[in-house]
């Protein structure tokens, strides 16, 4: 095993216990102050608590939570009231299933995922903009990563960054798109621990090209596809990635609105586990 390849090894497993992780996603429902809160947080509690369960017992290695349902997003802090009712739910979710919790404050509000993660002891969080300028439909998101090393210092935290590369809903300004220098500012500029590919939006895969590109570029740091994982093309995606944080696929009928649905959980891992076996084959 090369030096680059036995880093990403030891980074994987020492985060997710695997080196090839299943990361599920757990949509929140509205929380309070977003457009659409229904005025009761209970049935937050209850609709999250039933998915932990599901991707838990469907096999994943992780589980990220995020406050999906909020949109339309601000671009930058989210109010009080989304950083309370967020800690409340990841307490409760770390009492119920046992594989790491993570965090991602939408739209970019990553002082706030690593405000809660540290509190409550998630070992990573997913920042959408960390280096760059990103153009949203939240308008202009710049990244922040001085700040955020900052602060995570004077936390005194060790919560995992897993940094977007130019991220889904986007597009970069005033620099070309190029996939290397974006992947190497992340990482080396930004001090990402970690980065994600994902396609051009949600349910969208990243390419085999990208991936590739991507995987050369981190040399060694380990790299998660961050949208359009599905049971049908994760065993070819790991071919040149990591992991994968994975939603809309795991959802009945594939759709993004519905619960978790246990028996695509399990498809989707035994999926992974199919396709990390064959990339072992070949090393």
């Amino acid at each position: 095993m090369g030096v680059r390849s036995r880093r990403r090894y030891v980074d994987l497993m020492q985060l997710f216990n695997t080196t090839h992780p299943v990361v599920g996603v757990v949509h929140l429902q509205p929380l309070p102050t977003s457009p659409r809160w229904g005025g009761n947080l209970r049935s937050v509690f209850d609709r999250a608590e039933q998915e932990a369960t599901a991707l838990a017992s469907g096999g994943v290695d992780a589980i990220i939570v995020e406050n999906f349902f909020d949109a339309p997003f601000t671009k930058h802090r989210v109010d009080p009231a989304v950083v309370s009712s967020m800690t409340l739910v990841v307490q409760r979710l770390m009492t119920m299933v046992s594989v790491p919790i993570g965090i991602n404050v939408l739209r970019n509000d990553a002082h706030s995922a690593l405000a809660i993660a540290t509190c409550v002891g998630a070992p990573f969080i997913r920042v959408n903009v960390l280096t760059g300028v990103m153009v949203t439909d939240q308008g202009v998101i710049e990244g922040q990563a001085h700040e955020l090393m900052r602060y995570r210092r004077e936390l005194g935290s060790d919560t995992k960054i897993l940094a977007d590369v130019l991220v889904k809903h986007a597009s970069p300004l005033g620099t070309p798109n190029n996939l290397v220098t974006a992947v190497e500012d992340t990482l080396v500029r930004g001090l990402a621990d970690g980065i994600i590919i994902s396609g051009r939006a949600t349910s969208n895969p990243p390419s085999l090209e990208d991936l590739k590109t991507a995987t050369v570029a981190a040399k060694g740091s380990p790299v998660l596809i961050g949208s359009g994982a599905s049971w049908d093309n994760i065993a070819d995606l790991i071919q040149w990635s990591d992991g994968a944080i994975v939603s809309s696929s795991l959802k009945r009928k594939g759709d993004i609105t519905q619960p978790i649905d246990p028996i695509r959980v399990r498809q989707f891992v035994e999926s992974m586990e199919y396709g990390a076996a064959m990339k072992q084959a070949k090393t």
